[in-house]
């Protein structure tokens, strides 16, 4: 598989949805940042410090599941909040109040601007497409068909494990590869078969954590070296760099 810069034991490539496929992951970052201000400036007060839209989301939030993206930045900050239920009101003093704060934040942008698609990406696609390799999306999303159907792009996909179905399947998200394995599995191939596409941290340690074949970092905000450190093995700025979209 030279032609698309994977090892030639590959027989298929496992993409994450956000900052891979979608220009999303700085929507969700906004998003992000707006739901914790509001909760910490409230809780605060005069001693109010902000989420950082970059570093505070790339360490604790970009890729891990809603509910542990909120409890993992809280735990940064030292606030423990009660878990509370799924279906808790937007902005509940709950984990799942804010998670599903910051989900109607995200929605309603994504209402107003659109989603976009990485071009490379799409192209990309199409080459591993040509190729005859077997393909899943794996997100923590559970918006991932509803965006995907968005950019028309549902079709590159043999599988979706998605945050719908990790919930359905009770499949820890991110850092664990949990998702990743399902999706491997789904394909009807082994880890060490499969190529991982990812643009997060908690990424790069669920592709190291399940052994996967070969894991590709996709560096869109210039975290190379945090990719690397975290498990890569090859970093790149688009898929067109890997050869298989030109």
């Amino acid at each position: 598989m030279t032609q698309l810069g994977l090892p030639g034991h590959i027989h298929a490539c496992l993409f994450d949805l956000d900052g891979v496929v979608t220009r999303t992951a700085v929507v969700h970052a906004a998003a992000w940042k707006e739901m914790f201000d509001a909760f910490l400036r409230e809780r605060d007060g005069e001693d109010f410090r902000p989420f950082d839209a970059a570093s505070d989301y790339d360490e604790y939030v970009d890729g891990r599941p809603r509910a542990d993206g909120v409890r993992t930045f809280l735990a940064s900050r030292g606030i423990e909040l009660p878990d509370g239920d799924p279906d808790d009101p937007p902005g509940s003093r709950t984990v799942h109040g804010l998670g599903n704060r910051k989900n109607d934040l995200v929605l309603e942008r994504i209402r107003t601007d659109g989603v976009e698609a990485y071009d490379g990406t799409l192209r990309y696609l199409d080459a591993v497409r040509a190729a005859g390799l077997r393909t899943a999306i794996v997100s923590s999303s559970a918006n991932c068909r509803d965006v995907l159907r968005s950019i028309g792009a549902e079709h590159y996909f043999d599988v979706r494990i998605d945050g719908v179905v990790a919930a359905e399947r009770a499949l820890p998200g991110k850092p664990r590869p949990d998702t990743f394995l399902a999706a491997a599995r789904d394909l009807g191939v082994e880890p060490s078969e499969a190529a991982v596409f990812e643009d997060a941290l908690a990424g790069m340690d669920a592709g190291r954590a399940g052994r996967f074949g070969y894991v590709v970092g996709v560096d869109r905000v210039g975290q190379t070296d945090a990719l690397y450190t975290h498990g890569a093995d090859v970093v790149v700025r688009d898929l067109e760099e890997l050869g298989g979209g030109r």
